[in-house]
């Protein structure tokens, strides 16, 4: 049998640290491909402003007309072909979309926590054009990620990550993790 590759998913509510771990991952080393940048792809070839209204519901649309994995499904042949075990992704929302992943690679989930009084504070200074203007828009971005089954997946994730205390401390438990991986691999360090 072959060997297939690892890829890390990496999933969490907006605002608890996905893009700041992925960051991290490829300072050490990883190709990081995002979900995100699929939907934000299809805003730019419409034409449309990156609103988080037009990006909430282009990624409703994607899933509408395509199933619920159909992002995932334009993300892998984009995945296949790097480099065996440092390969990560990060903005998984569903469990349809581990289970595509897993029809191509050997995944692992790492759910990147943070309360949501962290997350609004985080998204509100961040300044990303679809970043939730007020505490009304942030609930209900996470109400539509939730319905897409982020839930889910973060309920069924394989390593819990928690983000409250700052980058060093993220990166301390993202090393153990990496540690933790390379002796699935049988490496020792």
């Amino acid at each position: 049998m072959m060997n297939r590759s690892r890829l890390l998913l990496i999933t969490g509510m907006a605002g608890s640290g996905k893009t700041t771990l992925a960051n991290i991952l490829t300072e050490k080393g990883y190709k990081v491909f995002t979900m995100g940048d699929v939907i934000r792809h299809e805003i730019r070839m419409r034409n449309l402003p990156a609103t988080p209204e037009n990006i909430g519901k282009m990624a409703s649309d994607i899933r509408k007309t395509g199933g619920d994995a159909a992002v995932a499904k334009k993300c892998i042949p984009l995945i296949i072909g790097e480099p065996n075990n440092s390969v990560a992704l990060d903005g998984v929302r569903s469990l349809d979309e581990v289970y595509t992943f897993e029809e191509a690679f050997d995944v692992y989930i790492v759910v990147v926590h943070a309360s949501p009084e962290t997350r609004f504070k985080r998204l509100k200074n961040r300044g990303r054009s679809d970043d939730p203007p007020n505490r009304q828009a942030f609930r209900a971005r996470d109400h539509r990620e939730l319905g897409f089954g982020m839930g889910n997946a973060i309920a069924l994730s394989d390593y819990i990550i928690t983000n409250e205390n700052g980058i060093d401390e993220l990166e301390k438990s993202l090393e153990k993790l990496l540690l933790k991986l390379r002796s699935l691999d049988g490496y020792t360090d």
